[in-house]
């Protein structure tokens, strides 16, 4: 039995951003290597010339720091303890939320759902680290820690055993995270604005092997991805 460390975060996820595509993304691995990776991420910082304790974001990529984004894709992809699952929303003006009777926020934790559920394998523990979204979302993050539990029969909560919210600056995993999905809400959103970004994306394809543009397989282990699509989302949320 393992106890695995899973770090969530999202990009575009608000209704009503003018954002069209919606990303979110989770890193996992044995909380065992969980110290020793963030120092390993910690070193490759210094050795490109910033500080320790510098947070790592999508927004933050630019032409010179470019060596560095490039060295921590690298470090994912190269660390076998480190796995990434991400889901992407390409189009959020085709919600209908009605006709599910949900809101924009059942909808988002509903999504958690399907980002984390096939994460799970028996006999695990788990602890769940999200991204601070508001003051006023415990609530919904205590409902997503009940709907987690019961989908794997974990009435005792002796495998899903907590669910928590962090700022993102108290974690380098919850910053790696974050470039991987901002790398899929760049790509989603078929935006050009930066060739930096474009170079992180393209790098990302090479390494994962994949187009991120479509599917993964279910069970990829090492970077898979879920592009939504209703018949998709009625299927693994009903």
């Amino acid at each position: 039995m393992s106890l695995i460390n899973i770090y969530c975060d999202e990009s575009c996820h608000l209704e009503n951003d003018h954002i069209k595509a919606m990303s979110l993304g989770a890193i996992w691995c044995d909380k065992t290597k969980v110290k020793h990776i963030a120092e390993q991420i910690r070193v490759l910082k210094a050795n490109h010339g910033l500080s320790r304790q510098f947070e790592i974001k999508w927004t933050k990529v630019s032409p010179a720091k470019l060596s560095f984004y490039e060295a921590l894709i690298d470090l994912f992809f190269d660390t076998p303890e480190l796995h990434f699952r991400g889901v992407v929303v390409p189009d959020k003006s085709l919600l209908n939320h009605v006709q599910f009777g949900q809101d924009h926020d059942d909808f988002y934790y509903k999504m958690f759902f399907t980002l984390l559920k096939v994460i799970f394998v028996p006999n695990n523990q788990y602890e769940i680290y999200l991204d601070i979204k508001d003051t006023q979302s415990q609530d919904m993050v205590a409902g997503l820690h009940n709907c987690l539990c019961n989908s794997q029969y974990d009435f005792d909560r002796q495998s899903i055993q907590r669910i928590q919210q962090i700022r993102s600056h108290e974690s380098e995993l919850i910053q790696l995270a974050d470039l991987l999905i901002g790398a899929l809400s760049y790509l989603h959103r078929d935006l050009k604005t930066s060739h930096a970004k474009h170079v992180l994306v393209e790098k990302i394809k090479l390494r994962s092997g994949y187009s991120l543009l479509q599917n993964t397989w279910y069970r990829e282990d090492k970077f898979n991805l879920l592009v939504w699509q209703p018949q998709i989302f009625i299927s693994e949320i009903d």
